[in-house]
């Protein structure tokens, strides 16, 4: 499971807590990893899945894989998410040191809309963004053609819109800045993503990859943070791996893998149909925090 961030720069080797997170658990065991970069937690991930040769893995992501129905085909004349991937990694620069040009392509997209304004928003305040607002307030999204919310983030609560780029809880510059590295990862040989592959193409990949929202087990984190004293990331990382290790052990996995049409475009959150399924296996006192490293 990975942690993302948007951070401009090296998060601090010190201080872990918004630090990307990459946490992984299997039949010995489990454990996580801090990265100051992206790029640091992209090569790791790229480590993982060749090590994982004869095995099977599943990948999630705390970030959007989608937009809302119709921005797509809006951005580059296909209705494919894929599209938007291969897009992104065109224009997105985010280099070795973690500065990019999020904020710049956020405005650059903005600008096709000249109903606007939107329908990205939000920046740091000493900023100036000409035609990027800096907060939802005036967006009108039905004159855009488009909503705020993908269906699977209006039916999880606390889910952010993937518009908004700045402010506590944002998810809209992790996923600028996650994107075209799905795009990178969806290339490798025998790695499928999930909801967007059809059920052949994902039961036979060896490397699948999904959205996840760690937020749907926020009290069993609450607990292993306290009781271990981790950073509430670290804590999410590990426990939503042994989560879903778990109930693929129990052949459990298929309830969290339904999800209407419309995610064929706009992605969905894996468990946000049954979060109270992914909790079940966190909550017996003994699991809890597992047995790692």
């Amino acid at each position: 499971m990975a942690d993302w961030s948007a951070a401009n720069l090296p998060t601090s080797a010190i201080n872990r807590s918004n630090a990307i997170w990459l946490g992984c658990h299997d039949a010995e065991g489990g454990a996580e990893w801090h990265h100051r970069t992206r790029a640091s937690a992209e090569e790791q991930l790229m480590t993982l899945i060749e090590m994982a040769e004869g095995q099977r893995l599943l990948i999630g992501f705390d970030f959007s894989m989608a937009y809302p129905a119709g921005f797509a085909e809006k951005l580059t004349g296909s209705a494919d998410p894929r599209a938007i991937w291969r897009w992104l990694a065109e224009v997105v620069e985010d280099a070795p040191d973690n500065r990019n040009n999020r904020f710049s392509v956020a405005q650059s997209i903005n600008a096709l809309f000249p109903e606007g304004p939107g329908p990205f928003w939000s920046h740091p305040t000493e900023q100036d963004w000409p035609g990027l607002p800096p907060r939802r307030h005036g967006i009108a999204y039905d004159a855009l053609g488009l909503a705020e919310f993908r269906i699977a983030e209006s039916l999880t609560p606390g889910a952010k819109s993937p518009w908004m780029l700045f402010n506590p809880g944002s998810v809209g510059s992790q996923t600028l800045l996650g994107l075209p590295m799905i795009h990178r990862l969806a290339s490798l040989p025998g790695t499928a993503v999930w909801p967007f592959d059809p059920p052949e193409t994902l039961s036979e990949a060896r490397v699948v990859l999904a959205e996840v929202y760690p937020s749907l087990i926020a009290g069993p984190v609450a607990i292993e943070a306290n009781r271990r004293n981790l950073p509430r990331d670290q804590a999410q990382v590990r426990l939503m791996a042994q989560a879903l290790w778990r109930l693929s052990q129990q052949e459990a996995l298929a309830p969290l893998l339904d999800c209407p049409a419309e995610a064929a475009e706009e992605g969905w959150i894996l468990g946000c149909n049954d979060p109270a399924l992914l909790a079940s296996v966190l909550q017996d006192d003994a699991q809890l925090g597992g047995a790692l490293r």
